[in-house]
């Protein structure tokens, strides 16, 4: 099936989580944030209806789909004002992972709940010194027996209040050469030593931003991801630790770019809709080409963007995670490009309309800035292509 033409299917599924959403919407969203809670009824009907898991394997009560089928849900869920943020995280990154390189246990233990919405697993990479540079992660574990001891720091975590466990990625000894090499935990969220901390953001979410400290967690032997040595081979467990970090990491940038379609979709209409009505003299504001024009590229902007989104999509639910890893990353970069500009156009168009609570966009003006910083900024996004596609030096 082509990238450029969606499937009846997949048209289908768009937009039955349309209205989906427009049932919750963007007033559903603010009352969540306003009220200091989790938008946990949209989040169980989606998983009731089957979008949450809708990239997960059938056998384990998922879709059967992939990360084509999740991103068209989280970017419809956006487009209607209530994206969920999870979705990037629980079921693309940490079910993707499980699904690819878990345990048959860890399989049975945690795929079912993801993919219905029941549980829900965060992920912990960054650290305060190794944001970027994921080499210089320093959350390391050493055995202890049949144990593992998990110790290190967390920062900017997503969503670790509503999750079961957190899906942690850190270091382990290699006996042969004494080196450190990344390996990935599951943490449930109540082990002892495991403590977390609130961010105070400036972002006005549903979902909270944490720092998580590690204080020699104690994790059973089949916490590891994959299994011990005997199950490395090929799939997980100290062997593997890089390829489900770079399988969970790809599906992590497309349904940001997803994130970030939905949102700029979501500002536009809004805006849209002001200059069809809003008059001016004699004429609604929209028939002014400064006015009408700016919208129309940032429309063309999202359309392209999308298309990059789904090229990526494609190739990773393909199996080609090297061509994925490229058009994930360009994706992530055009689709928060396209959405900042897109939510700057907005309130403009609106004026001093698009800076009150009533119109509800000025909180998307740093929201739609998350897009561009995480989970890997623009600028590392350029050096990923200057290097690895144009073939230039390194300048570090």
């Amino acid at each position: 099936m082509s990238t450029l033409i969606e499937s009846e299917e997949h048209k289908a599924l768009r937009a039955a989580v349309a209205a989906l959403g427009k049932r919750y919407g963007r007033d559903y969203i603010a009352r969540t944030i306003a009220e200091g809670r989790h938008p946990t009824e949209l989040w169980a009907e989606a998983g009731k209806l089957g979008y949450l898991g809708v990239n997960l394997p059938e056998e384990h009560g998922g879709g059967g789909g992939g990360i084509t089928e999740l991103s068209i849900v989280l970017e419809e869920l956006g487009a209607a004002g209530s994206p969920l943020l999870m979705l990037v995280v629980s079921p693309a990154i940490c079910g993707t992972v499980i699904s690819r390189f878990g345990t048959e246990e860890q399989k049975r233990t945690w795929l079912p709940g993801l993919a219905d919405g029941s549980r829900l697993m965060a992920f912990g990479i960054t650290e305060p010194d190794a944001g970027s540079n994921s080499h210089r992660i320093t959350t390391t574990a050493r055995k202890d027996g049949a144990d593992w001891l998990l110790t290190g720091r967390k920062v900017f975590i997503s969503g670790v209040d509503m999750a079961d466990a957190v899906l942690i990625v850190g270091r382990t000894e290699d006996a042969r050469t004494g080196r450190l090499k990344p390996c990935l935990f599951i943490v449930p969220r109540d082990a002892d030593g495991f403590h977390r901390h609130p961010i105070d953001m400036e972002l006005n979410a549903a979902e909270k931003q944490f720092e998580l400290v590690l204080d020699d967690v104690r994790l059973p032997a089949d916490a590891l991801v994959g299994g011990g040595p005997s199950h490395a081979f090929g799939s997980g467990g100290e062997d593997a630790g890089l390829l489900q970090l770079f399988a969970g990491l790809n599906p992590e940038r497309i349904m940001t770019a997803a994130f970030a379609i939905g949102m700029g979709r979501y500002a536009l209409a809004r805006a849209v809709e002001y200059a069809r009505e809003r008059t001016v003299w004699k004429a609604p504001i929209g028939a002014h080409q400064a006015i009408a024009h700016p919208l129309a590229q940032a429309h063309i902007d999202l359309e392209l963007a999308r298309l990059m989104m789904q090229k990526a999509a494609h190739l990773y639910d393909a199996g080609d995670d090297i061509g994925a890893g490229e058009a994930a990353n360009m994706a992530k970069y055009a689709a928060a490009e396209a959405c900042v500009k897109a939510v700057d156009q907005s309130v403009h168009t609106l004026g001093g309309n698009g800076l009150t609570r009533e119109f509800g966009l000025a909180s998307l003006i740093t929201a739609s800035r998350v897009s561009r910083i995480a989970p890997v900024s623009r600028e590392m996004i350029l050096n990923y292509v200057s290097h690895q596609t144009l073939g230039l030096p390194k300048s570090y």
